[in-house]
């Protein structure tokens, strides 16, 4: 566990769509600006997953009906769907995609089926051995299951195209130049990718170059410019965005994360869409996507796989509540330590900021009373204050001030692992001063990190910290967090808090 403690710092061709405006045209249809509830946002992007995954339960069962090797028992059945569903989210065949073909799916169709069935005739015969299934039977039984779900998911994919393109929701593209030019070009030509850019989002610079450069617009109606992350995020709102594309990655701007922040705050879809060649720092996934021959990544606030994430919350969830429970005694110990030295007031009650820069409030064992709430909000170190008690200092020494957090990880405003998070003072301080701190607000913040398990606590480098939190960021998988929290607990034993 950690503390806060840290020295203060110091082929188309493209459309011309850049002018200047301070609004953003209306959707059409002539509704209103008011945002859509966000339920009501991912519906969409929700239906198609879910057909996937009906047709595939159709297409195993009736493959089990047809040429199954007899007798299958139906605990067979459920266990195969449940293998069938694991392996299929597991390589990405659940995932909305811009661009979904069902010929490219095909290979991993085919490969998971045959695992699939394999798995399952294994377990089958382990638990009857009477109940053996040759090879040849196994391989028609994939046949026919990889020829079923094929065709069910053409039918899927072409009715979502389908639907995409007669009702394309409202998209803000971010970026300048020849590459962003063309991207907002595709998309205002080929509604079937279901975006339909509203305004463009450039810095304050480009935009006045741009007006320069840009001649009299051509073709469709030119896009208005927006020179800020106020006038995006109004846009957002105004014009119930659903779609953010960035023509470069957030991190090579200076206002790059912020914006993302700002889109994930809204509940919006946000997607890398440039030349192949510039993506240098995004993972590809297994099954590519494109936009008009433009590579198209989704990005994510936390984990680049939402079933990685809800997997990523339920460790959370588990590991929070069980050390709750088993540390009750001891967390009741250190209340009552600091009850009859300290006095009233048992807990410390701080503004963080979390994931998208959302504030939360953060809890710690108190372990000194501050003047007044500014100096609670703007002073950064207290390791070394006079005022401190020995039982202040004993709980920071062991990191036990940090007990409480946990209560925060099982309301959901904090991980176990993640970016350490920060007072907003500070946060809106570091974000001017170090480049990449904005950008470690992508995922949610945490009791202990990579930044930690290093060494960077007490007085480091903020900028050692914000590069090492988006070195996390990038890298994350569960094991990883699993290794961050095997290393925080021995530092624990060290006594290694301040």
């Amino acid at each position: 566990m950690t503390t806060e403690s840290a020295p203060a710092p110091r082929a188309v061709q493209a459309t011309a769509v850049r002018h200047a405006a301070s609004a953003i045209r209306p959707p059409r249809g002539g509704q209103g600006g008011a945002p859509a509830p966000r339920a009501a946002r991912s519906l969409r992007h929700r239906r198609a997953p879910a057909m996937l995954v009906t047709f595939d339960l159709l297409a195993l069962g009736l493959t089990v009906a047809l040429v199954a090797p007899a007798p299958w028992p139906p605990v067979a059945v459920l266990l195969q769907a449940a293998v069938q569903l694991l392996l299929h989210a597991y390589r990405g065949l659940y995932r909305t995609r811009l661009s979904p073909s069902a010929l490219a799916e095909l290979p991993a169709l085919a490969g998971l089926a045959v695992v699939q069935w394999y798995v399952v005739a294994e377990a089958v015969a382990a638990h009857d051995p009477l109940r053996v299934t040759g090879w040849v039977a196994l391989g028609c039984a994939a046949a026919v299951q990889t020829v079923l779900c094929f065709g069910a998911r053409a039918l899927v994919h072409r009715s979502w195209l389908w639907t995409t393109a007669r009702h394309p929701q409202s998209t803000l593209v971010v970026g300048d130049g020849p590459v962003a030019d063309r991207v907002v070009a595709v998309l205002q030509e080929h509604p079937r990718y279901g975006m339909r850019p509203v305004g463009r989002v450039v810095g304050a610079d480009a935009d006045t170059d741009a007006e320069k450069a840009a001649g009299p617009p051509t073709g469709d109606a030119p896009l208005p410019v927006l020179a800020s992350v106020q006038d995006a995020g109004r846009a957002v709102v105004q014009n119930a965005v659903r779609h953010a594309v960035f023509t470069a990655p957030p991190e090579a701007s200076p206002e790059g994360a912020e914006l993302f922040s700002l889109f994930a705050r809204h509940g919006c879809r946000v997607w890398l869409i440039t030349d192949q060649r510039a993506v240098t720092r995004v993972r590809i996934a297994p099954l590519p996507d494109h936009v008009w021959g433009f590579a198209a990544h989704p990005l994510h606030a936390g984990p680049t796989r939402p079933v990685a994430g809800r997997a990523k919350r339920a460790m959370d969830t588990v590991l929070a509540s069980a050390v709750l429970v088993a540390a009750s005694p001891v967390m009741a110990a250190c209340a009552l330590a600091v009850r009859v030295c300290d006095g009233p007031g048992v807990l410390f009650r701080q503004e963080r900021i979390g994931a998208h820069g959302r504030p939360f409030v953060l809890l710690k064992f108190r372990t000194l009373r501050p003047a007044d709430a500014h100096e609670s909000a703007t002073r950064w170190n207290v390791a070394a204050d006079r005022r401190m008690s020995r039982v202040g200092r004993l709980l920071r020494r062991t990191s036990l001030d940090e007990l409480p957090q946990l209560w925060n990880v099982v309301r959901g405003d904090m991980s176990l692992v993640g970016p350490r998070p920060e007072r907003p003072y500070f946060v809106q301080q570091f974000s001017r001063t170090y480049p990449g701190y904005q950008a470690r607000h992508r995922m949610p913040v945490g009791i202990t990190g990579l930044a930690q398990v290093h060494g960077l606590r007490g007085d480091t480098s903020i900028e050692d910290r914000a590069r090492f939190d988006n070195h996390y960021i990038e890298t994350w998988s569960l094991w990883q967090d699993m290794c961050v929290l095997a290393r925080t607990a021995g530092s624990v034993f060290r006594l290694g808090g301040s």
